[in-house]
């Protein structure tokens, strides 16, 4: 694989028709990072995705791949890869034939294609089911698959568009392992859609949140979620409540809220929920000014005193836990 080289999107623009999907964005993917873009649907993540990919044309700005602009290069010669939500498997072509399309393509002999086919079913762990069609394969298979035929091309940047959406919960989670490995593995940046915040934590070394069509935050997927900058973001990472307090409006971790008896917190709230999920119990309450407020409890303690809906309890937290928003 080509290793080593930088994304750049500069001043990057999609209209449609008049309607502004992607506004002007700029951002720079370091070589080999693993970069999730999230945000909610319609907010221009996956527009910008197939722009890189070449997929869809670009209105304004550019795409600097390795500090060569690749903005109307065709797909094939940006030294990208996608991979499809859908995969887009050729049901009449056997694994092995379906990893080395792209090659038969580009007129490469079967030897030589059926070789390099091999290398990338092994790095995705599928050899012993090279000569099978897709219609005898698992969701999890197909994906691999699918990946294993994007990366034939040695790409520089592989491009994953929602890759685990079609998948069920416990192989989503099994692999997000197996994109990790991947990536780390082959050293090459992998730049991934999502609207899930769980995938998108698990797996990137940077986080973009996306929102109405521009960049709201990006960073290292640690302080995008510790550091919201605008209630948006704390709001769409989730594990925050919103409040707005005298001094502003502040982010504040559902973990990191304290339970106590009424009037004995900063705040009093009237309890509307109680949700056991395990390892804790998520109580949510209303407080003045009809704002919802949830408090993440661990399990044990939660039932040495359990709480019910109805009940009024105290709200407190330290003030180094309230993270100041932009208003």
């Amino acid at each position: 694989m080509t290793k080593n080289a930088d994304l750049e999107l500069v001043a990057l623009t999609k209209r449609y028709s008049g309607t502004v999907a992607v506004d002007a964005i700029a951002h720079h993917f370091k070589a080999g990072v693993y970069a999730c873009l999230l945000g909610p649907s319609g907010c221009g993540k996956s527009s910008t995705l197939r722009m890189i990919a070449g997929h869809e044309t670009v209105s304004d700005g550019s795409i600097l791949l390795g500090g060569k602009d690749v903005s109307h290069l065709p797909p094939a010669k940006r030294g990208t890869a996608m991979m499809f939500q859908s995969y887009a498997l050729f049901p009449h072509l056997s694994v092995r034939d379906n990893v080395g399309f792209s090659l038969r393509m580009a007129g490469t002999d079967k030897v030589t294609r059926d070789r390099r086919a091999d290398e990338m079913l092994e790095l995705v762990e599928m050899t012993a089911l090279a000569d099978r069609k897709p219609d005898q394969l698992s969701g999890g298979q197909q994906q691999r698959v699918a990946l294993a035929r994007a990366l034939i091309t040695r790409p520089q940047v592989l491009l994953l568009d929602e890759p685990l959406s079609a998948l069920d919960p416990f192989l989503r989670i099994r692999m997000r392992a197996e994109l990790k490995r991947l990536q780390r593995e082959l050293g090459i940046s992998f730049i991934h859609v999502t609207h899930g915040q769980d995938e998108a934590l698990a797996l990137a070394d940077e986080i973009i949140v996306m929102n109405d069509a521009r960049i709201e935050q990006a960073g290292p997927a640690r302080d995008v979620f510790n550091a919201p900058k605008t209630a948006f973001v704390a709001r769409f990472m989730g594990g925050h409540n919103v409040l707005d307090l005298p001094q502003g409006k502040v982010a504040l971790r559902s973990d990191q809220m304290i339970v106590m008896p009424a009037k004995a917190g900063r705040v009093d709230g009237r309890i509307t929920g109680v949700e056991y999920q395990g390892t804790h119990v998520a109580l949510t309450a209303q407080i003045a000014g009809s704002q919802d407020v949830t408090a993440l409890i661990p399990e044990a303690q939660f039932f040495e005193t359990p709480k019910a809906p109805g009940e009024v309890i105290g709200l407190g937290w330290d003030d180094i836990a309230a993270h100041p928003l932009a208003s």
